[in-house]
């Protein structure tokens, strides 16, 4: 588990993988941060663990918050958070580890800690670093589409942040258009495409009405030629279409999973492992024969 390369470890095609999401962060919309615990580094392990004993196949560790309306930490706080508990996970825990962050300068120190992969939520857009870093170290990279601005955030007490007001000339191909651009910034980097997983972006920048349309025509991002990683896990376009707070909406990520992996998906990153796996592997019975 120790390989950075992609291939050694993922048969694309063949199943779908599963990455549990393990916020190193207080304030995660899905109130799973475990910085809101003393212990936080203890119950990182145990939580990586329990996920791969739930049948995970990567932990993605990230110490800021993507929510709607969170407000950015600085790169000391976001190294403080996510380093100890990226090098305790690795020592402690037999999993391929990714870490979730735009910034060059944690990922570079996360690689040495332990991590295995690197999940840029702004596809190599936000730091000019991270794509040499990337080619460098010939790790695995996640390039997600991503068009938020805190202007198009409107906030619910119940059902928390959604993107409102955003447009697009045509919302499949504008983001297949950005995606290429964020593969050019790897490509020119000297990043293989061997390392590229491409993810549109759920809930980035989307509208409720779009982030439903992007997952039903996810199938249109296969002829990109990379993995597709999705996550749509307790988003709040599944909180706002069923009316339901982020605790309350495994049924509904569980119906994007199984449409996203009918769609395409080769990766579905999710907070709730043990429910998910179950769902990834009966859908993958169903569409992968």
């Amino acid at each position: 588990m120790e390989s950075k390369t992609p291939g050694a470890n993922f048969s694309w095609g063949e199943r779908t993988y599963v990455m549990g999401i393990l916020n190193a962060t207080p304030d995660s919309f899905s109130g799973d941060g475990v910085l809101t615990e003393e212990t936080a580094v203890a119950t990182a392990i145990a939580q990586a663990q329990q996920f791969i004993d739930d049948g995970a196949d990567i932990i993605d560790i990230g110490g800021e918050s993507t929510r709607p309306g969170s407000q950015p930490v600085t790169a000391e706080e976001e190294l403080a958070r996510v380093i100890p508990i990226i090098r305790a996970v690795r020592q402690n825990v037999d999993a391929v580890i990714s870490v979730d962050t735009y910034r060059a300068v944690v990922a570079e120190a996360a690689l040495a800690a332990g991590a295995n992969w690197v999940n840029d939520v702004w596809g190599l857009r936000m730091d000019p670093a991270m794509a040499p870093l990337v080619a460098r170290e010939r790790c695995p990279i996640v390039l997600m589409h991503n068009r938020s601005q805190p202007k198009d955030v409107a906030q619910a007490e119940r059902l928390g942040g959604r993107y409102v007001g955003v447009e697009y000339d045509n919302l499949i191909t504008d983001v297949i258009r950005e995606l290429h651009v964020s593969i050019a910034l790897a490509r020119s980097a000297g990043v293989a495409d061997e390392q590229i997983i491409i993810d549109p972006g759920i809930g980035f920048g989307k509208t409720v009405t779009q982030n439903v349309h992007l997952l039903d025509q996810l199938d249109r991002f296969k002829e990109m030629g990379f993995p597709i990683l999705i996550g749509p896990s307790r988003k709040s376009f599944i909180g706002y279409t069923l009316d339901l707070p982020p605790d309350a909406r495994m049924e509904g990520t569980a119906a994007t999973v199984a449409i996203g992996i009918d769609r395409g998906a080769d990766i579905v990153r999710v907070h709730d492992v043990k429910a998910m796996v179950r769902v990834a592997r009966m859908t993958d019975r169903i569409v992968r024969q």
